[in-house]
């Protein structure tokens, strides 16, 4: 599902990583962990095709990413790969509803057909009540709600999030977690998570540890 080699990153002189190796199978959920300014988020984003490394190779279901241009690489994230960040990223003049359909109106799917199913996946999340809500108007839990149906409405292959839980209380954090498993089943996804939740990480499949720019070690 996923292969990266040997991905280095530099930001100026500083070298955020410095030779990372990685795979991830279909299927799989995985969480990257370690202190801040290991290269969690950087790594994440390079595999997200929002940012290019310096060097190395990504592959993300048989795609090498250095053979496609800016315009392909925006076409592949939109439609293959589902972003759950910490701080949900919902546009506040939009409600729950729109919100959701974004991205599957971006790749100029029938309007229609994504009304109906934007619904669905926020019935799906106990959000029926909510759809026109704006997100001033939502729970911290809510908006995040809102946040995994809008990374679910193009049928992506992959989920990538970055603190998906960092934002949430203890009860709602759990729910969460729950349900990035739930999903994982239900929708046949991969899911990578970059978390600093020992909890979360203790649930996945596989724990990858991360150090000054460096894989340490991975763990089942």
């Amino acid at each position: 599902m996923i292969k990266a080699v040997n991905i280095h990153k530099s930001f100026g002189e500083l070298e955020v990583l410095k030779g990372v190796d990685l795979t991830v199978a279909k299927g799989e959920i995985v969480s990257i962990v370690g202190p801040s300014g290991a290269g969690k988020t950087t790594l994440l984003q390079i595999l997200g095709t929002l940012d290019k490394p310096n060097a190395g190779e990504v592959l993300v279901n048989g795609v090498d990413f250095s053979k496609l241009n800016e315009k392909e690489l925006a076409a592949f994230r939109n439609r293959h790969i589902g972003f759950i960040f910490q701080f949900h990223q919902l546009l506040p003049e939009f409600t729950a509803l729109e919100n959701v359909m974004i991205p599957a109106l971006i790749a100029r799917k029938d309007n229609k057909k994504t009304t109906q199913k934007a619904k669905e996946l926020l019935a799906y999340l106990q959000l029926s009540d909510r759809m026109e809500h704006k997100p001033s108007e939502l729970s911290g839990g809510e908006k995040q709600r809102v946040a995994v149906a809008r990374a679910l409405i193009n049928d992506p292959s992959l989920i990538l999030a970055d603190e998906p839980s960092g934002s949430l209380d203890s009860k709602n954090k759990d729910e969460l977690h729950k349900l990035l498993f739930e999903l994982r089943d239900k929708f046949g996804l991969t899911v990578v998570i970059v978390t600093h939740d020992k909890e979360l990480a203790a649930l996945s499949d596989r724990v990858i540890e991360m150090k000054d720019g460096l894989v340490l070690l991975t763990a089942i």
